[in-house]
């Protein structure tokens, strides 16, 4: 397993600007993290694996049903079932490597698809309303451990530039670190091969780039970037997250969705 190295302390500017309430005008939109700890939800998944397709249904049925304060949905499509008949188009090698480190940080020893982190642990019964729930009001009722700010504007039409801070509300574990993911949303894909050969897959909340680790320096850090959507801007967003590196506890999380250009 690789795990990918730390950027650059010189990517981290350390200037932030105060979390705010939602606000969005024509060409500019921002966001920001709750009063409460969110949970982010990571769906480790692949077009290759005939069992995938249900949980796939299930993360777009919980974004559509979801309160965005409470929980934030990722779909991650893993490489290593690439070489078994269909090579999945979404799949990074990053996904991978991040699947086998938060397995590894919790105990497994193996990793399979589907398989479902909440707040950066295994949720076997991820599947049960119940448990799910449970974990997630777990989550909800713990005060965050940063504040996440994240502003976009739109560039030139179908483009959009965005920058995440982070401030810490109080003392950050020293292997805090951050992340941004772009992800897209209503994504099909007519599947000619592997197990699900002769199927159409629909996605959503697909992670198209992701950036860090960013470590947090001094409670502070920022990342920028920006993402090319063509005319659907609101088929794609980004978000932010706070992530304990020792443990992989995702300590707090928040979510733009797609600005208008």
């Amino acid at each position: 397993m690789r795990v990918s190295p730390f950027l650059s302390i010189a990517a981290i500017l350390v200037s932030f600007m105060a979390a705010s309430a939602y606000g969005a005008s024509a060409n500019t939109c921002s966001a920001a993290s709750p009063a409460h700890r969110a949970a982010l939800v990571e769906l480790y998944t692949s077009e290759g694996c005939n069992s995938c397709p249900p949980a796939d249904n299930w993360l777009s049925q919980l974004d559509q049903a979801r309160k965005t304060n409470t929980v934030v949905p990722l779909e991650l499509h893993v490489d290593y079932w690439d070489g078994l008949g269909w090579k999945d188009r979404f799949a990074q090698p990053t996904f991978t490597e991040r699947q086998q480190r938060l397995s590894s940080k919790g105990g497994g020893n193996v990793v399979y698809t589907p398989e479902v982190f909440v707040g950066g642990r295994e949720l076997r019964g991820w599947s049960s309303d119940a448990s799910f729930e449970s974990r997630i009001e777990q989550l909800n009722s713990e005060a965050p451990l940063a504040d996440i700010h994240i502003d976009a504007h739109a560039t030139t039409p179908g483009n959009v530039a965005f920058n995440a801070t982070f401030q810490a509300r109080s003392t950050l574990p020293d292997d805090a670190v951050a992340y941004a993911a772009v992800f897209e949303d209503r994504l099909e894909s007519d599947v000619k091969g592997g197990e699900n050969r002769g199927a159409t897959l629909h996605h959503d909340r697909v992670v198209r780039r992701w950036i860090g680790p960013v470590r947090i320096v001094g409670g502070r850090a920022q990342i920028a970037g920006d993402y090319t959507a063509g005319p659907m801007l609101q088929g794609m967003g980004v978000v932010a997250f706070v992530e304990n590196a020792a443990t992989g506890d995702v300590l707090q999380v928040a979510e733009l969705p797609g600005c208008a250009s």
